[in-house]
Parts: C-alpha cells; structure tokens; sequence
C-alpha cells in the first residue's frame, strides 16, 4: 500500500508503520459507509421519537460498558509488546476480568435506571438490560489488543467490514419486514456478538487457540493495578462524550435525542482515524522512546500535525456539508439536524489531538493524568449542559461538548511533566510546528 508524502513528515517511519493503518482506514472506511447508509434508514423508518428511543438504552449503558473494560485494552497491548511469550496468561487473565465485570454490570445497569431514570420512563426497563448484555460479548475484543500487538490491522479490517455488512443487512430486513422497535433494540445486542465471535474466528484462523489462555490471580492483580486509572478515565470519557444525550433527552424529549443522536452519529464515525493511527503507530513510539529519544520527540510531533490536518479538513468540509446532507437524506423532522452538526464536527478536532496525546500519556506511565484531565472535560461538559441545554436546546447541548472536549485534550498544560506536550500541540493546532517543517525543507 502506497502512502503520499507529506512534506516535514518522517516518510520512512509512515512507509513502515502506516501500512498497518491502511488495513485499519479500508475497515472503517468500508464501515463508515455501510454504518452511515444504515443508520439513515432506520432514522427515517423509526421517525425521530423512536429513533430517540433506540439510542437511548445504548447511551445509558455505554457507562456501564467502559467499566466493564477495565481499562484493559491499550495496558495489554502495551503489555504484549513487552512480552509476547506470556501471550496466552495476558490474554486469558484479561478476558475473563472482562468476562465477570461484563455479567456485573447487568444488574447495576437495571438499578440504576430503575432509581434514576425520571422523563426516560417511557422507555421499558427491557431495553435497557439488552443493552447491557454487550458487556458479556465484548469481553472477546481483547484479542483486538493481540492484533495491534502485532501490526496485523488487517484482520481488524476483516472482522469489522463483515460485521458492519451483517449487521446493515439485518437492519435492512426490519426494515423491509416492518419490524416494531424490540427488534431494533436485539440489534444492538447482535451487533456486539457478531464483532466479538469475529475476533474470535480471526484469532483461529492465526493458529492460535483459546484452549491454551490461562487465568492467572497474580498477573489479573497486577493488571488491576496498573489499568484502573484507564478504567475510571475510560468511565469519564464517557461521560463527557455522552452524557451530553442523556441531558438531552432530559430537558428536551426523546424526539430531541433521536435528532441529536443522528448528529453525534455523523461527528463519531470519523473518530476511527486518530484510533487507527495511534493504534498503529504505537509500537513506533515505544521503541522510538527506548532507542532515540530525538526521534520519539518528533515522532510525536509528527502525530500532532497529522492529526490536525485530518481533522481541520473533515470539520470544515462537515459544516459546508451538512445542510445538504439533512436537506437530501433525512426526513423533515430532522431539519434541526444541520445546524447542530456544524457545530459539534469541530470537537473532532481535540479528539484526534487527544488520542494522540493518550498515546505518549501510556507509553510515559502518566496514567493519572488521563483520570485527570477526563474527569475536567466530564465536569466541563455537564456544568456547561446544565445551564446551556435549557436556554439554547441541541445547539446548547452541541457547545458544551466543544468546550468540553478542548478543556479535556489541553488539561494536560496544568502539570509540569506533561506541559511541555500540551503546548506541543497547541502549536499543531495553530499549525506553527507544520510551517516550521516546512520552512526547513
């Protein structure tokens, strides 16, 4: 796969690691297209009050569901990198704490509704333990951390562009067979378990069998140890990237959320680019830092400018876009769609700084500054909603999750040890590091 150069950018290093990102961009490109065309229709079959409704169980349990990770992910890839002989006791030991923490949250996820759950009571408690219920399926995407371990996007690729096409097919057939809205909520179900069994059969196809993972209590307490901080900071992402629906639907409606919903869905799905690229260029960073502390330092930087060019193009081509994308492909109920979304494409931008920045927080062990600097943007963004969706409605909603968003990805100027990178990129985000390379060329 041919990469273009992009001048003052380390061309061998893309040449190299990039490939890895290519197999990941064809698989949620592909993704993002079926995803996108599927979500749509169903909009528009469901009108916006079911289509609120639909969302919701998935935005309620996503809380529960980042828990129920334990932060695992990215400290066992890490983890693999370090020692690919313990394979089969990292992987093992890692997927049944997610296994037990998944069938935990189920019953927390209905108390928790049941005690909270205020104007949502329209929608049935049912719906809500489906959604929980993912939690169980996705303990099977820890092998995804065995992939990435690996460079081997490729399979990545695989097993999400046949679960997206599955899972638009079977979107289709409700569709066509007017299905009422419990079908829609198993979907959500499906979805998860489709992608999870994939990663499993992948995993097979390597040569590699599930039979020999091992449970081991020492190295399960020592991944608690070390991953907790992720866990709670993955909790608070959460949080400020969602819980901004939820406000939604408690101040304004369910017909609101389902027009916010297609908004967030539209922002999100570009969101797979800074994930693909930090997952893939991971490996370099860490031996960049053991080797050639010059080059970990522009690699970095390099990650910076990438990630701002990226998103600066998708956000301005998403505000021009998105009075006709409401205007041709959705119903006139969602109308208020368009403006909304010119607004809130422009968080994009602080996240893909922000999980480029995750990156060097993991490979430097500040873990804590993860918490940190989730929990001001999970703050931010509910103080702001508070006061703001009330008074301006989804456009209020829409600039609260901007600010917030900035205020979590550049919290990390406050701490001496990680300063030096927040302005690193507040210099990529003003585009004066890119003109520096340039001008050197």
């Amino acid at each position: 796969m041919k990469f273009p150069v992009v001048p003052g950018f380390d061309q061998q290093a893309f040449s190299k690691y990039l490939k890895n990102t290519g197999w990941l961009f064809l698989a949620r490109v592909g993704s993002l297209g079926i995803k996108i065309l599927a979500g749509i229709a169903v909009a528009n079959y469901l009108g916006k009050t079911a289509n609120g409704m639909l969302n919701y169980p998935l935005v309620f349990v996503t809380f529960f569901l980042a828990a129920a990770a334990l932060g695992l992910d990215g400290f066992v890839t890490r983890e693999l990198l370090s020692e690919p002989d313990k394979k089969n006791k990292l992987l093992g030991t890692a997927f049944r704490m997610r296994l037990l923490a998944g069938i935990a949250i189920i019953p927390l996820a209905w108390l928790t509704y049941t005690l909270f759950k205020g104007n949502s009571g329209d929608i049935p408690v049912s719906y809500i333990l489906i959604a929980s219920c993912i939690g169980i399926t996705q303990s099977l995407s820890i092998i995804d951390s065995y992939f990435q371990s690996r460079v081997q996007g490729k399979y990545v690729m695989m097993v999400q562009v046949t679960g997206n096409l599955l899972s638009a097919g079977i979107k289709l057939v409700l569709i066509f067979s007017s299905a009422p809205l419990i079908w829609f909520i198993w979907t959500l179900l499906i979805d998860a378990a489709v992608l999870g069994f994939g990663y499993l059969i992948a995993y097979r196809a390597r040569g590699n069998y599930v039979s020999e993972w091992e449970y081991e209590g020492k190295l399960a307490r020592y991944l608690l140890k070390h991953s907790w901080p992720l866990a709670f900071s993955a909790i608070l992402v959460t949080v400020y990237m969602k819980i901004g629906q939820l406000m939604v639907e408690s101040f304004l409606g369910v017909g609101a959320l389902g027009i916010y919903s297609t908004v967030v869905n539209w922002s999100e799905s570009w969101y797979f680019i800074p994930v693909a690229i930090v997952t893939s260029v991971f490996p370099a960073i860490m031996n960049a830092r053991r080797d050639d502390p010059l080059r970990y330092q522009k690699r970095l930087t390099d990650m910076y400018d990438l990630m701002v060019l990226i998103s600066l193009g998708i956000a301005i081509f998403m505000s021009f876009a998105s009075t006709y994308i409401y205007q041709y492909f959705y119903a006139a109920e969602f109308a208020e769609g368009a403006k909304i979304l010119s607004i809130h494409i422009w968080a994009g931008v602080f996240v893909f700084l922000g999980s480029a920045s995750g990156q060097y927080l993991v490979a430097e062990g500040y873990t804590r500054y993860s918490l940190y600097r989730t929990a001001a943007g999970a703050v931010v963004n509910v103080v702001l909603g508070f006061f703001w969706i009330p008074l301006y409605g989804l456009q209020g909603a829409a600039f609260a999750t901007l600010i917030a968003y900035f205020s979590a990805t550049f919290f990390i100027i406050v701490f001496p040890e990680t300063r030096k990178q927040g302005i690193n990129m507040l210099k990529s985000l003003f585009l004066i590091s890119l003109i520096q390379k340039i001008a050197k060329r």
